[in-house]
């Protein structure tokens, strides 16, 4: 008795389960979907409420506008203006992977004077804001304001991705590396050929919140950028959404076409990232 109650409680509860999902995910979905449709309406009728949901006056001549206005000299152009954010994100993620997975790998594996005491630190830097440390830093690099390398130098070594890598690379059966010794590779080939194919899934979810945090970046480029030659997309969509009269059409489509390369890395990574979860939710 017991177990067919069980049997027939399972699917009733995968159920209920997948509709609570669904219903949080569509009401996280709902400005996403508010910012793509009013895009594609005319001005007057992107903040009418609900009704801004509906599919009406639809056209891509809010988005046509964005780039014949951001296409001269005296207001910079568009795709100059998306090439430096790209290049940055570019930057900070590779240049991110390649230095904190080696710093997170001689943290977790690597036997040296002094490890426990410099992961600690590691941990500690993760609960230090940025915007603590922004006005020091502004002060520290100022000769080198309106460049992309300060744009893109302070932000490749993460603490918090130091830590992704780390447990990540705990998780890893310490006999794959033991068996690799004895065949005559050293930590580098180590490394390279056995553990980072091996951390896809790791290397996928911090290219992806790395990619997030870098492309969406305001403070710092308000702070040391001046010159429109190397102003990022974020800190120019502030630009164009404080010219008045606002034009609330144009703004989404800006906002679109911000959101497009996130949605695109997301879409590449995605296999690997969904693997990183669900091994994560395994081992909890």
């Amino acid at each position: 008795m017991s177990i067919h109650t069980g049997l027939t409680r399972t699917p009733l509860r995968r159920f209920l389960d997948y509709a609570v999902l669904s219903v949080l995910a569509f009401i996280f979905a709902l400005p996403v979907i508010y910012l793509f449709m009013g895009s594609l309406k005319p001005s007057d009728e992107v903040l009418n409420g609900l009704s801004g949901f509906l599919p009406t006056h639809l056209s891509f001549d809010n988005y046509t506008a964005v780039l014949d206005n951001l296409n001269s000299d005296s207001t910079g152009y568009f795709w100059r203006f998306m090439g430096i954010s790209l290049l940055l994100s570019f930057v900070v993620v590779t240049g991110g992977l390649f230095v904190n997975s080696m710093a997170a790998y001689g943290l977790s594996r690597l036997k040296w004077r002094g490890r426990n005491a410099v992961f600690t630190l590691v941990l500690l830097l993760m609960l230090v804001p940025f915007e603590s440390v922004a006005v020091p830093l502004f002060y520290m690099f100022n000769d080198q304001r309106n460049t992309l390398f300060i744009q893109a130098i302070p932000f490749i070594a993460n603490a918090f991705s130091v830590y992704q890598f780390h447990t990540f690379f705990r998780s890893i059966p310490p006999s794959i590396e033991e068996a690799a010794r004895l065949d005559g590779a050293g930590p580098w080939r180590t490394f390279f050929a056995i553990i980072v194919p091996m951390s896809k899934p790791a290397f996928a979810s911090v290219a992806i919140l790395t990619f997030l945090i870098q492309w969406g970046s305001f403070l710092w480029p308000v702070l040391m950028v001046s010159d429109p030659s190397v102003r990022p997309l974020p800190l120019e969509m502030s630009v164009f959404q404080a010219q008045l009269p606002p034009d609330w059409g144009q703004i989404l489509a800006f906002g679109v076409l911000l959101v497009l390369p996130v949605l695109i890395v997301f879409a590449f990574f995605q296999r690997w990232f969904v693997q990183g979860v669900a091994s994560s939710a395994v081992k909890g």
